[in-house]
């Protein structure tokens, strides 16, 4: 039925009948289809589910496309489902690291110009036009957020995160995986940040946890997730 819905609703949007006035109007109910469909798709999982963040420009051959695989399996052998932004690079590494465990492989997808699609290792999909519910979808099912090495998106998701975190908006583990990849950030953010008081040390050393290995996220899932 949600399916049917978002259908209608689409072609009710492309009909040359909706013009700029009515334009939002139409929207608000795509943004309800969309939500309704992802939500009847997420609550239908019954694993506690993490998700995992990361470049979608790393190739297969690359160490962080292996790490993740490597994470992902390990989470996903630990009884966790594996969310991703369901597309190419990390993403795929991810659905694939969570199809090697027997996990739930969660992919959700957004609608872009040249967008590659759907990477093969997604087994519960849902497509998003708004990246806005695309990332309360990540939040909202998710125990932990784990940021994989990234660019522009992976460093929006995370500090989104964060920021919800910092306001008590939500209570999750926030990962930040490979140290020294982060360590820049981090950096400029215990300094100018923290030198004009924009940010806070607790703040940080509360909502930030850093790993190295599958089994230091191990580690902090199993103390940080009941």
């Amino acid at each position: 039925m949600p399916e049917l819905s978002q259908n209608i609703i689409d072609d009710l949007y492309d009909m040359s009948m909706v013009n700029t006035v009515s334009t939002d109007s139409w929207r608000t109910l795509r943004i309800l289809a969309e939500t309704v469909t992802a939500f009847d798709k997420l609550n239908a999982i019954h694993n506690d589910c993490v998700s995992i963040f990361g470049s979608a420009r790393s190739k297969e051959n690359s160490t962080d496309y292996q790490q993740t695989v490597a994470v992902a399996r390990a989470v996903g052998q630990a009884g966790f489902g594996i969310i991703t932004g369901g597309g190419p690079g990390l993403m795929e590494a991810a659905n694939r690291g969570a199809v090697e465990a027997d996990a739930p492989s969660i992919g959700l997808s957004m609608e872009l110009p040249n967008e590659q699609g759907t990477n093969p290792y997604v087994r519960i999909g849902c497509t998003f036009r708004y990246f806005s519910l695309r990332k309360f979808m990540f939040v909202k099912y998710s125990k932990a957020m784990i940021a994989m090495p990234g660019g522009g998106g992976t460093l929006d998701e995370m500090s989104e995160a964060l920021v919800l975190a910092q306001t008590q908006k939500i209570n999750k583990m926030i990962i930040l995986y490979d140290r020294a990849f982060w360590k820049g950030l981090i950096d400029w953010m215990k300094g100018p940040m923290m030198e004009r008081s924009y940010i806070k040390m607790d703040e940080l050393e509360e909502n930030l946890h850093y790993a190295d290995s599958p089994e230091e996220v191990l580690s902090l899932l199993k103390d940080g997730v009941g």
